[in-house]
Parts: C-alpha cells; sequence; structure tokens
C-alpha cells in the first residue's frame, strides 16, 4: 500500500469482536491506518462462526481486513502492562467491552488520557457508557427490538421481523468511525483526545428518522408497512407476472408519470391520490390500482418502459444478482484476496471512493496472534522478553 494515505502514521488499538467495533476499525485500516486488533487468547469470537477452518473464517475477514494482529491475555498483569505501553504511543483505542469492564482493569478513558492525553478512545456498548441499562450486554437482534426498528419491519398483521442485515451493529460501527474522525480533526487543533460513546440502540433510534418525525408530530405509532415508504406514494414494490419490481415515484412530477404511463391520467385529479399528502393516505388503494395493471406484464417489460418514462425504478436482485451487476463491477464492490488457510477467498470492497488518495481494502485479515512478535518488537520489546510473556501466558 502507498504510504501516501488518508490516515498515514495514525496508530489504532483494536481491542472489539463480533461486527461493530471491528467494522469501524477495518474502516480505519482501509483507510490507511496501522490497526493492531488485539483478541484474548482464544481470538475473536468471530473466527469460530459457521464455516471457519481452525481459528480462521470468512466472516472474520469480512471484518477484520488490513490489521495487524496480536494476542494478550489482559486478565494477567504482564498483558496489561504491554496493553499500556502500546496505548502511550497510539492515537485511537475502539473498545466494545460492557460499560466497567475497561474500568475494572484500570483501562478506561480517565486512566489511559493521564498517561496519553492525545489518546482518541472510542467506546461502542449495546446500550451506551450512560443510563440505567448500560451495564446490559447488546446484539443487533435485541437492539433493532428495543430501538423499535422490528416493531417497523415486516408487513401489516404479521410477526415482528428484523432487518435483513445487520442494521444496528453496523451503524454504530459507522457512527464511531465520524466520531473519531472528527475527533481527529479536533485534535489537530487543541492537541487532546476525546472519548467518543455511540451504541448499538442509539444507532437504531438515530436510523428512525422518518418513524420519529410521525410520531412527533401526532400522527400515531408507527407500524409495518411492508416495502412502502411512511411519507411518500407510490414508493414501494410492486407485483408483476413474474415477480416484483420497485417503483419510487416520491414527488408529483414522477407520480404524474406513473399514471400516464398506466394509461390513468385521470389519478392526477382523483382526490385521493392529487397530492402527495393524499397518495399517503390512500397508499393501500393506490397499490392496488398500480398493481392490477403492473401485473399484467413482466418485470423486464417494466423496468423497460419506466425507464424509457424517466420513472425510478429497480429490480429486487438476490446476493448472486446483486454482486455480479455491471454497476457492482465498475465500482469494484467485489474483490479476491489469497489467505493461508481459507485460500482464493471472495470478499466486498469499499463503499468510498476517494479522488486522491483511494482507500485499500485488499489485504487479509490477519490470523490469530500472527503479527504478535512484529508489534511487541517495534514497542522495544526484545526476543527474550516477548518469550517470558509467551511463557507466563501473557502473550500469543
Amino acid at each position: 500500500m502507498s504510504q501516501n494515505t488518508l490516515l498515514d502514521g495514525i496508530v489504532v488499538l483494536d481491542t472489539t469482536q463480533v461486527m461493530a467495533g471491528p467494522y469501524c476499525a477495518m474502516m480505519l485500516a482501509d483507510m490507511g491506518a496501522r490497526v493492531i486488533k488485539v483478541e484474548p487468547p482464544a481470538g475473536d469470537s468471530t473466527r469460530m462462526m459457521a464455516g471457519s477452518r481452525g481459528s480462521d473464517s470468512a466472516a472474520f475477514n469480512a471484518v477484520n481486513r488490513g490489521k495487524s494482529g496480536i494476542v494478550l491475555d489482559l486478565g494477567r498483569p504482564q498483558g496489561l502492562e504491554v496493553f499500556r505501553r502500546l496505548v502511550r504511543s497510539a492515537d485511537i483505542l475502539v473498545e466494545n467491552y460492557r460499560p466497567g469492564v475497561m474500568a475494572r482493569l484500570g483501562l478506561d478513558f480517565a486512566s489511559l488520557s493521564a498517561e496519553n492525553p492525545r489518546l482518541i478512545y472510542a467506546s461502542i456498548s449495546g446500550y451506551g457508557q450512560t443510563g440505567p441499562d448500560a451495564t446490559k450486554g447488546g446484539f443487533d437482534l435485541i437492539a433493532q427490538g428495543v430501538s423499535g426498528i422490528m416493531s417497523v419491519t415486516g408487513e401489516p398483521g404479521g410477526p415482528p421481523v428484523k432487518a435483513g442485515v445487520p442494521l444496528t451493529d453496523l451503524a454504530a460501527g459507522l457512527f464511531a468511525l465520524s466520531g473519531i474522525l472528527a475527533a481527529l480533526h479536533a485534535r489537530s487543533k487543541s492537541g487532546r483526545g476525546q472519548h467518543v460513546d455511540t451504541s448499538l440502540v442509539d444507532a437504531g433510534l438515530a436510523l428512525s428518522v422518518w418513524e420519529a418525525t410521525v410520531y412527533f408530530e401526532g400522527n400515531g405509532i408507527p407500524g409495518p408497512i411492508g416495502s412502502a415508504h411512511r411519507l411518500s406514494a407510490p414508493y414501494q414494490a410492486f407485483r408483476c407476472s413474474d415477480g416484483y419490481f420497485t417503483i419510487g415515484a416520491a414527488n408529483d412530477r414522477n407520480f404524474a408519470k406513473v399514471a400516464n404511463l398506466l394509461g390513468h391520467s385521470e389519478w392526477n385529479s382523483d382526490p385521493r391520490f392529487s397530492s402527495n399528502t393524499l397518495r399517503v393516505q390512500h397508499r393501500r388503494e393506490l397499490a392496488a390500482l398500480i398493481e392490477a395493471q403492473t401485473s399484467l406484464d413482466s418485470r423486464d417489460v417494466w423496468l423497460q418502459r419506466c425507464e424509457e418514462a424517466g420513472i425510478p425504478c429497480g429490480p429486487i436482485l438476490n446476493y448472486a444478482e446483486a454482486l455480479a451487476t455491471p454497476q457492482a463491477v465498475a465500482r469494484e464492490m467485489t474483490l479476491e484476496v489469497d489467505h493461508p488457510t481459507l485460500g482464493r477467498l471472495r470478499t466486498l470492497g469499499t463503499p468510498v471512493k476517494m479522488s486522491e488518495m483511494p482507500l485499500d481494502p485488499t489485504r487479509r485479515a490477519p490470523m490469530l496472534g500472527e503479527h504478535t512478535d512484529e508489534v511487541l518488537s517495534a514497542a522495544g520489546y526484545s526476543d527474550n522478553e516477548i518469550e517470558q510473556l509467551r511463557a507466563a501466558g501473557a502473550a500469543r
């Protein structure tokens, strides 16, 4: 990787596991930071997810690429001392232990910033560092339920459904990333780091922009509405003769195009549909009328007709299709890397394209303890001291 990177010279200690924290730290690695992933002796639990081979898995690689990997037992005094030495020269620490765990180890923000005032310390937890639920553990499924996301996902009258992707995990990681980058900018002026605190539940609530707006405006408690939009119509999936496709006619101009394409220009003056507010109120009636027409022809026919009419539309693809579209290929959203135990590994590219200093998503994740010697040697430990740490079970 070129030395001329966005975060050249920035050192990150990543003590996180599973998804939200690792994803945040991986993006920092893509941006050129040197990310040192500090794992416990058994390794990040993602290494053991379905499909693992020994201590490696495609799932682990998916959120830990580009990092150096070391193993420290923070439950041993020697392991703690090694970690504290690494912190003294680090710029960023990312952790996702339950609130209170790092403090019991003497590794909380107050303790570590006293030794390294420039340290930016990012905490990602289930509920956040404050509040009555702070000490509860958190997983994406639970956070989607607690934050309200599951209550608005699925079809009306159906059981609770979570979003198909781990929404709160990924969002919390990205919110932490934005806080870290803002803190880096602030540090360039003040010379001091700060504590960045976010959570899965906070992330779920923050993503509920339209749902909260509906509730705050006194329009009742939002419920599930399938693929439809709360504030615009028609904006959802519609049935055709061989499946479904989407139409995003989120304004009067595009609705007029839909009405004209379907041969019902009178809908434009229909008192149920003459404004977006009215169309939202009569969303189900409108969808039934639209599907009465779209169900007569195939998806490809309707996609072509909509595109020719200038109506925003799209197919509903499975992942085999989505990852292979010419657009995804052109945007380099998939790539392959060589892995010592997993072989040729296909993985996702980066969604962020930079004109001057491109991100680098091409490096694999570390094997368990792969860089322990390298990192500890750079921190000033001799070969003999490293062997002593191993013999004591403090490093691996």
